[in-house]
């Protein structure tokens, strides 16, 4: 997809707050500072739109990108950041849950992992909690430029096994620095649009 143009519609804690539009969204969920932000911004082809940030956790919203008039990304916050309260934690856990189980326009979810080591316990519990409600997943292994060619291979096989992914959902490698995987995550959501 050529993106002419993208915006933040809004940054949401409630479904009350959600865009009224209905165009399909692909929701993007993973750790903190696993490259969220990082993709999103390969994908649109713009250097600095999502703010990356060097300390973990800075996203605290359902963020809503439209981009040209076909496509809504939602970054949801990032979850497994030691220095969030149990509270904040638990906020964000419920503010993700209203999302996925009631929003009638969310086509899949992307679940971002780093490439470089296994699924941790949060990867795990969101890809179960995605997987329970029936949602197409892609898993994307970021950071795939700093694992060498003849690990790549073994470290998608690990996380595949670790997260017990369903053979009808999607893994893929991915790189921000070398653009590695960028048309196979594009194609997957045009597929879901």
């Amino acid at each position: 997809m050529h993106v002419q143009d993208i915006k933040l519609l809004i940054s949401a804690v409630a479904p009350e707050q959600y865009p009224v539009n209905q165009l399909p969204e692909i929701a993007l969920a993973g750790r903190s500072n696993v490259g969220k932000s990082s993709l999103i911004n390969r994908l649109v082809q713009r250097k600095n739109f999502a703010r990356t940030s060097s300390q973990p956790g800075k996203t605290q919203t359902l963020n809503f990108y439209q981009l040209n008039q076909d496509l809504t990304l939602v970054d949801v916050p990032g979850y497994g950041y030691a220095k969030v309260s149990k509270k904040q934690r638990e906020q964000f856990g419920q503010m993700c849950e209203a999302y996925f189980t009631s929003r009638k326009q969310l086509r899949g979810v992307v679940i971002l992992v780093d490439g470089r080591h296994d699924p941790t316990d949060d990867d795990q519990t969101m890809y179960e909690f995605v997987h329970y409600y029936h949602h197409p997943i892609l898993v994307v292994a970021t950071k795939m430029d700093k694992v060498t060619r003849n690990h790549q291979a073994g470290n998608l096989q690990r996380i595949r096994k670790v997260l017990q992914m369903d053979p009808a959902d999607d893994l893929q490698a991915f790189s921000a620095v070398s653009d590695l995987g960028k048309a196979e995550v594009w194609q997957w959501i045009a597929d879901k649009m």
